[in-house]
C-alpha cells in the first residue's frame, strides 16, 4: 500500500508539472487523503481561455496515456465550459477560467488542509 501511495504522490506532482510547463497559473495540488474516501488530491489550474483549458486537457490525456493512467471521466458541457474536470480516480484534476476559479474557491471549500503550490507547501 504505501508504494501505491508514493506512487500516487509522484503522479500528482508531475501533474502538477505538466500544468505548470504549459502555462496553467496558480497550480495548486490539495491533499485530500484522509479527509475523504473517494479521491487523494485535487490538482487545481487556471486556464488563460476556454482554448487554453483545451490545450491543458490534451496534455494530461496525453500523459495519462504514456502512464497508463486511466481517466474515469471528463465534464465538458460545451464550447463556453469554463471548468473541465478530470476524473483519474486517486486525482481530479480541475482545469478553470480565472472567473470560475475565483468564485467556486475550491481551495477554501477543504479548509487547513496540505496543499502545495509550485512544489512548495502552502498549508498545512
Amino acid at each position: 500500500m504505501e508504494d501505491m501511495s508514493q506512487e500516487n504522490d509522484k503522479q500528482a506532482a508531475a501533474l502538477g508539472s505538466l500544468l505548470q510547463e504549459h502555462n496553467g497559473q496558480n497550480v495548486c495540488v490539495l491533499d485530500l487523503r484522509g479527509i475523504n474516501n473517494w479521491t487523494d488530491f485535487f490538482i487545481i489550474a487556471t486556464a488563460t481561455s476556454k482554448t487554453h483549458i483545451d490545450g491543458l486537457e490534451k496534455h494530461v490525456k496525453e500523459f495519462c496515456y504514456e502512464k497508463k493512467i486511466e481517466i474515469f471521466g471528463s465534464s465538458r458541457r460545451d464550447s463556453d465550459d469554463e471548468w473541465r474536470l478530470l476524473d483519474l480516480g486517486t486525482m481530479i484534476i480541475h482545469l478553470m477560467t480565472s472567473g470560475a476559479r475565483e468564485f467556486y474557491e475550491l481551495e477554501k471549500l477543504w479548509g487547513t488542509i496540505p496543499a502545495f503550490q509550485n512544489g512548495i507547501r502552502i498549508s498545512e
